[in-house]
């Protein structure tokens, strides 16, 4: 008899940790939902410096080009070729957004008007370009 007392004794001791598992992972789905991700254009750029700049949040294309004027978009290169498809295809699933453009300070300007003027011909009017402030 003694036994069968040790053993509910045990049992009714015992922390039952489900409900908390359930808090964890409610918890762990709420950040995962909410968060705020952030989109890079795939390499670092040392950006021209400026006096001014305006600070634009709805930045939905993020367009990189490097000191050797290679152009890149979601951590890929493109050239300037076919990265107007890239654009188009972006664009077309959120045309609310702008164009934001980081160009190196090594760049050649003439990359940087024709990634502009692409972006300008498939009719987005929000580009801008990224500058460090001084």
């Amino acid at each position: 008899m003694s036994r069968k007392n040790s053993r509910s004794e045990e049992e009714q001791g015992a922390i039952d940790l489900t409900p908390m598992l359930d808090v964890v992972f409610i918890m762990l789905i709420f950040f995962i939902v909410t968060a705020s991700f952030i989109k890079e254009a795939g390499i670092e750029v040392d950006r021209p410096e400026a006096s001014e700049s305006v600070l634009k949040k709805k930045a939905k294309i993020l367009i990189a080009i490097n000191d050797k004027n290679e152009i890149w978009i979601d951590k890929k290169r493109f050239d300037l070729r076919n990265f107007k498809q890239k654009i188009e295809r972006m664009y077309a699933e959120d045309p609310t957004g702008t164009v934001v453009i980081q160009a190196d300070d090594e760049s050649n300007l003439e990359t940087l008007s024709e990634v502009t003027k692409a972006a300008r011909d498939i009719g987005i009017a929000d580009v801008a370009v990224a500058t460090e402030k001084k």
